[in-house]
């Protein structure tokens, strides 16, 4: 199973908005994005990419998916109704995506490498270490 681990927000000033995800959530900076940074939360990025253009709306962008495999993965969100948009990681060092637009209309990610500040898979805590 794909599990989210991306969401990209555009924003007017992203080191403002760093600065509120870290004040009011507690996350932390992980790294710098083309038009902005990336916060975390241990476990999910959240891009905060400036706005480039006065038409572009503010708010939530796209989602990204962390899959173990890219090309069973776009086959299956192909089958379910998705058309490929743009991009394929070239390296397995890059944090790049495929970007995908579902039959509604919204852009998601899906990556195999993952992003800054996020992790793929979350061992939950035991019920008795939860209680603690």
């Amino acid at each position: 199973m794909a599990k989210m681990r991306h969401i990209a927000i555009i924003v007017k000033n992203a080191e403002e908005t760093a600065t509120f995800f870290e004040k009011a959530f507690g996350m932390s900076r992980a790294g710098t994005a083309r038009r902005g940074l990336y916060v975390s939360d241990g476990t999910i990025n959240i891009a905060l990419l400036e706005q480039e253009r006065d038409d572009e709306p503010l708010g939530v962008a796209h989602f990204g998916m962390w899959c173990d495999d890219l090309d069973e993965a776009q086959k299956q969100a192909e089958a379910a109704g998705a058309k490929y948009l743009t991009g394929r990681p070239t390296s397995n060092l890059s944090f790049y995506e495929a970007k995908f637009r579902s039959p509604e209309g919204f852009v998601f990610d899906l990556t195999h490498n993952g992003w800054a500040g996020a992790v793929k898979d979350v061992v939950p805590a035991k019920a008795t270490e939860a209680a603690e």
